[in-house]
């Protein structure tokens, strides 16, 4: 091995050091934990199950339910998320006065954290003192105030609208930065065959930036699918567990019963999901430059 070699392995050491200690070794013991009954408060009793947790999830009435608020979740946060910050991203490519002023609103919700928009929307939501039953009441669109957060028919739906609004920016943002990039050359040669602003939409503005779209999707869903820092903020899983996604149970079983076996094969069950949506994304998109923005 040359002096040069040996001089750049020991400037990559330090680094694959961390990698190794802070991410894959935590990652294998969660995998190797998911087979174990493993609990916090009986330790000396750490022995393997097999299968026993995996079972036990999907004999679960409550993993189940997370299973499926987990779907409505990310599928409904997405959807508006995309639909609108595309929107958006449009409105703010034109030229107008007071653009960046804007811009600063818009992309402002991007650099709080989910946890914090869950304590503001949990506010907005109170059914009490919330801004949200004050202005339906004075709108007259309702009679009574309405438990946003404590009645399960509407919970889920309010989380999920707080995730919209904390997600538009992304999406604003990442769409904006394509749309930018396009050459102006493309619309003149659009306007000289005739095209209007609907095929132009259709014809140059998706098919350029579809590149971005399907790596901004792709990288969505799986925050969304992972993260339960908004939802602990508003919710905590309640009422009765009817906002509870898989990442908000997984915790909820570390934090309040001490099970890193169950909450392990949670998590795994999780990486298999996403493991599975990502191939199956990629295939259908059918996509070569998913990394170009």
């Amino acid at each position: 091995m040359s002096a040069r070699q040996k001089f750049i392995l020991s400037s990559l050491l330090p680094a694959l050091l961390l990698v190794l200690i802070f991410t894959y070794y935590p990652f294998l013991k969660g995998v190797v934990m998911a087979f174990q009954e493993y609990k916090l408060f009986n330790l000396k009793q750490v022995h393997f199950v097999g299968m026993q947790n995996f079972i036990d999830a999907f004999r679960d009435h409550q993993f189940l339910a997370a299973l499926k608020n987990s779907v409505y979740w990310v599928f409904f946060s997405l959807i508006l998320q995309f639909l609108l910050g595309f929107i958006l991203a449009l409105f703010l490519n034109k030229k107008f006065w007071g653009r960046g002023v804007y811009q600063g609103f818009i992309f402002y919700p991007w650099a709080l954290s989910g946890f914090l928009i869950g304590l503001i929307w949990k506010w907005l939501f109170n059914s009490q003192i919330g801004v949200i039953n004050d202005l339906l009441l004075r709108l007259g669109l309702i009679e009574d105030r309405i438990g946003f957060l404590s009645d399960p028919k509407w919970a889920m739906s309010s989380v999920i609208i707080a995730n919209v609004w904390y997600g538009i920016a992304f999406f604003t943002i990442m769409l904006l930065a394509a749309l930018q990039s396009i050459p102006s050359e493309l619309y003149e040669a659009a306007s000289i065959d005739g095209a209007n602003g609907y095929r132009k939409l259709l014809d140059v503005t998706i098919p350029y930036i579809m590149p971005t779209i399907i790596a901004t999707t792709l990288l969505r869903v799986i925050w969304i699918f992972n993260d339960p820092t908004l939802i602990y903020g508003m919710t905590n899983g309640g009422p009765g567990g009817a906002t509870h996604i898989l990442s908000s149970l997984m915790l909820n079983k570390i934090i309040y019963d001490g099970d890193y076996g169950a909450a392990s094969a949670v998590g795994v069950i999780m990486i298999v999901m996403l493991f599975l949506y990502t191939l199956f994304y990629l295939m259908v998109t059918k996509s070569e430059k998913v990394g170009d923005f």
